[in-house]
């Protein structure tokens, strides 16, 4: 299924959610919606599963157009934060109830509905769990419930709203791979709103950057990460460096800081630096290493500039021993936008 969101607006009062948004998604793609709260991720998410209405604009679902059909039209599978089972059903009634409520000659028999039901347990590692109730399951297994019931219905489209918002760090991540494995088996078109840029780099096959209601860029988890098209991007997507500075005869400068400016026009401009970007060089300007942190195969270095502007590096294990007292880095790579 593909999506086409075309020039779609809506507003709630006078705040404009989304302002002309214009998206094309991919028949099977796994497409991340990340941004800040306020972005309008979720509000254009409701608007493509039809629980809200654009005031402009079109919504298409391979080529025709359902802007104001409903999700039950649409044949949407949603799957919340908050999980949203029926308490005093099993596992197994909760998966089977959109195929349950059907009418007529659109239900399914009973052994039909039964051997779907099994079939997604065992697709979400749930095989022997049908006959449980919510109480009975851990947060993780809840949500990989929800995630089945909303598949049990064979959708053209699943949308996903902070699925892993209410779980642990170590669920997240377990839940995080268990989604993508189960969208690369059913090859079912997937959108998912986060907030959390890991989840949406290690997930996605494209990351769309909303903010104030626009996307700002869509690409790949390498694309947003490595060639950020505006500021906002690069200082939202990764850690990064932040230095207020101006360009002036073909290069970025701020303090004892010197980075080619790109092309950037002359005047205030801001300049980002990753901090794997800053290396040690004796070329390069002073900085004291105020803390040296060793974390696996990483060591993360706080310093202070000379003028005081905090600058944080990341630099190999190895190196860790290197970063003592005062040090001379330089960046290998910048991003520099007009201010």
């Amino acid at each position: 299924m593909t999506i086409s969101i075309r020039s779609v607006e809506k507003k709630f009062g006078r705040y404009p959610a989304l302002n002309k948004v214009d998206l094309e998604i991919a028949d099977g793609e796994l497409l991340a919606l990340l941004g800040p709260s306020g972005s309008g991720k979720t509000t254009l998410l409701r608007t493509i599963a039809g629980l809200e209405f654009p005031d402009a604009g079109q919504v298409l679902f391979d080529g025709q157009d359902v802007t104001f059909a409903s999700a039950a039209d649409r044949r949407v599978g949603f799957v919340f934060q908050q999980y949203a089972l029926f308490k005093h059903m099993t596992v197994a009634k909760n998966i089977a109830f959109g195929l349950d409520v059907r009418k007529g000659k659109d239900k399914p028999s009973k052994a039909e509905i039964a051997r779907r039901v099994e079939e997604l347990l065992k697709l979400v590692e749930l095989d022997g769990l049908g006959k449980r109730y919510p109480s009975q399951l851990s947060g993780g297994q809840r949500q990989r419930v929800a995630l089945s019931r909303a598949l049990a219905v064979q959708p053209s489209v699943l949308l996903l709203d902070e699925p892993f918002g209410a779980l642990d760090a170590t669920v997240r991540k377990s839940l995080r791979k268990e989604l993508r494995r189960v969208h690369d088996a059913t090859g079912v078109t997937t959108i998912f709103v986060t907030h959390d840029q890991e989840e949406a780099l290690e997930l996605a096959d494209r990351v769309a950057i909303l903010n104030k209601g626009q996307i700002e860029q869509i690409g790949t988890p390498d694309q947003v990460h490595d060639q950020p098209e505006t500021a906002f991007v690069c200082g939202f997507v990764g850690e990064a460096n932040c230095f207020e500075g101006e360009v002036g005869g073909g290069q970025f400068n701020a303090g004892a800081l010197r980075l080619p400016s790109g092309g950037v026009r002359e005047g205030a401009a801001t300049a980002y630096v990753r901090p794997h970007d800053f290396v040690l060089d004796d070329g390069g300007f002073e900085v004291r290493v105020d803390r040296a942190h060793v974390q696996g195969a990483l060591t993360t270095v706080n310093a202070t500039a000379a003028d005081g502007r905090p600058i944080e590096i990341s630099a190999s294990r190895a190196e860790a021993v290197r970063f003592q007292g005062t040090v001379k880095i330089a960046a290998r790579k910048a991003h520099v936008y007009a201010a």
